[in-house]
């Protein structure tokens, strides 16, 4: 007489009138761009070295003020370095959202004095009378700004006008040719971010002067400076063509996700999806005159 084991599992199934199902076979998911860019921007605000937190936060003002990118760099006023904090009050401050107010009041009261003093003039930018109070605080010598922090900015304003790269700071930020997107940033901390570095080029300095230069010859001299030797050339290059607007062109900033610097990576990352969040905002066209199967 024979006898057959019947294994537990193979019991269980026929009392429940079931057949076993086969071992679920592996899933492969496949990353959209969206998503590999909103990674790339995560793990940089989550990064170690505060040099990659603040080219995050400086690449987070070239983004549209929603979430969560929003919620994302009013975290980041906590950050325990100050230059990082720094690259966030500016960032609020361009995306001027209806909470970028209340953000900033927050990083007043900092007791680090660069932090309180950068939230001051910023909301002093954004007409905030609480801003304006706060300044008048410092100049009347009630507020401390920082040890010799008032003496420092003198100078430097002075140095301005013997240095070319700050002086094509102010002519961007003077908004020369310049027309803002309802809902936008205009990319203040990203560009202050690639100008403030001591190694930046005056083809870079260019490059952010031409953003919204509308010469046929422009586009394309920007598109090669993608591929340039130089990191602020290249990160200069994709802060100006995400400013162009033109979800057309976020196919060019793909293969700088890939980029060996991330000052380079987390701005395509972010101009990337500036681009994508035009497109997907335009209204749709109703197609016409499609052929029938």
């Amino acid at each position: 007489m024979r006898t057959f084991l019947v294994s537990p599992l193979f019991s269980l199934c026929i009392a429940f009138g079931q057949t076993p199902e086969p071992a679920s076979l592996p899933i492969t998911v496949t990353l959209s761009q969206q998503d590999r860019a909103r990674g790339f921007l995560d793990d940089s605000l989550k990064d170690k070295n505060p040099d990659n937190r603040k080219h995050a936060v400086q690449a987070l003002g070239l983004v549209s003020p929603v979430e969560p990118y929003l919620s994302q760099l009013e975290a980041m006023l906590d950050d325990k370095d100050v230059e990082v904090r720094l690259a966030t009050i500016t960032s609020l401050m361009d995306l001027k959202n209806e909470r970028t107010v209340s953000a900033l009041r927050k990083a007043l009261d900092s007791d680090v004095p660069e932090v309180s003093f950068a939230a001051a003039k910023a909301l002093w930018t954004l007409n905030d009378p609480v801003g304006h109070e706060a300044l008048i605080a410092v100049l009347s010598g009630e507020t401390k700004t920082s040890s010799g922090f008032i003496t420092r900015q003198k100078r430097d304003a002075l140095r301005m006008l013997h240095t070319p790269k700050t002086l094509f700071l102010f002519a961007v930020r003077e908004g020369a040719n310049f027309a803002p997107v309802p809902g936008l940033g205009a990319g203040v901390s990203s560009l202050q971010g690639i100008l403030s570095d001591q190694s930046v080029s005056g083809r870079a300095a260019t490059a952010l002067l031409l953003s919204a230069d509308k010469d046929p010859e422009v586009l394309p001299a920007l598109e090669d400076a993608l591929t340039d030797k130089d990191w602020s050339v290249r990160a200069a290059a994709v802060h100006a063509i995400a400013l162009r607007n033109d979800p057309a062109l976020e196919k060019d900033l793909l293969p700088l996700f890939e980029d060996k610097k991330e000052a380079v990576r987390v701005r395509a990352a972010a101009g990337y999806l500036r681009l994508e969040s035009i497109e997907s905002t335009r209204p749709k066209l109703a197609l016409r005159h499609r052929p029938k199967k």
